[in-house]
């Protein structure tokens, strides 16, 4: 079965699966080798790791087409990509699900906040027009060569014009042929509870680490009927909270030793990297 029919199954099973967000090829090899189902490339990741600012609209196509082809060599499992608002109108949406899919992504996240965009759990959002944002869906569909490769619409009208508001349209992007529906940035448990009972396609909930959404646990949100669970940036806040800890230890002690506790063994860092399947190669071809 392929990544993007693995990916649809995992969706319309309505389980839960935690899907952590990569934010370059070896977390996104630290998180398969952890045995999860799907990860999620994550725009906030890139901004914050790749160029060291905030997710307020600083990245591109080019990025995060660049990222997803490296991750899709790192690692064999489905790869949903976040495409930001598709980087301008309609006509850019289209090329922008080309150039990901080609990227080796599996699905696109396309969002309706008006460019730049930031990050959903930021004050100060605003929403484009339910026609425009429509139109955006539908050229997303269209540009799809692969009818697996899957289109999952994301709204921020929860923030800007209300819940009731964010339910319309997440309908009409589900009418409009989105694959998987991302209400973001709910604040209410209700609203967490709610959302499945009122819209039909497959869901995903972001659960952001100190975020505006209420955090349930994935069971939890399975039973109430979710496919997806999203943790975007777990692995970059484990990542920074490691790094500040080994290195102050470093700055305070003047050394970091493996048995510490504070970083991964040598071996296990060339483990993850593919060594041993390198070494091999080497003495086929030498």
């Amino acid at each position: 079965m392929s990544t993007r029919k693995k990916l649809r199954a995992l969706a319309n099973a309505r389980r839960g699966v935690i899907v952590p967000g990569a934010f370059n090829a070896l977390s996104a090899r630290v998180i398969a080798d952890l045995g999860f189902e799907a990860i999620y490339v994550t725009g906030a990741g890139v901004t914050n790791m790749w160029f060291g600012m905030p997710d307020q609209g600083f990245m591109g196509l080019a990025e995060i087409a660049d990222h997803t082809a490296r991750i899709r060599d790192a690692v064999e499992v489905p790869l949903l990509v976040d495409a930001d608002t598709g980087f301008g109108n309609a006509l850019n949406v289209y090329h922008t699900v080309r150039v990901l899919e080609r990227a080796g992504a599996d699905c696109i996240q396309l969002e309706d906040q008006v460019a730049p965009k930031r990050c959903g759990h930021f004050s100060g959002k605003a929403v484009i027009s339910t026609e425009e944002a429509v139109g955006k869906i539908k050229a997303a569909v269209d540009a799809r060569r692969d009818p697996d490769f899957l289109i999952m619409a994301r709204t921020d009208a929860a923030a800007v014009h209300g819940f009731e508001a964010a339910i319309e349209r997440a309908q009409q992007f589900a009418d409009a042929g989105a694959d998987i529906l991302f209400v973001e940035a709910v604040t209410k448990e209700e609203e967490v509870r709610a959302l499945p009972q009122r819209l039909a396609p497959p869901q995903l909930m972001n659960m952001v680490i100190g975020g505006k959404t209420p955090i349930f646990g994935a069971e939890e949100l399975a039973q109430l009927g979710y496919g997806l669970v999203l943790y975007a940036n777990a692995a970059l806040q484990g990542a920074v909270m490691g790094m500040q800890k080994a290195l102050t230890t470093l700055r305070d002690e003047k050394q970091v030793l493996e048995s510490s506790g504070l970083v991964a063994p040598f071996a296990e860092r060339q483990r993850l990297v593919g060594k041993p399947f390198w070494d091999e190669l080497e003495k086929k071809y030498s």
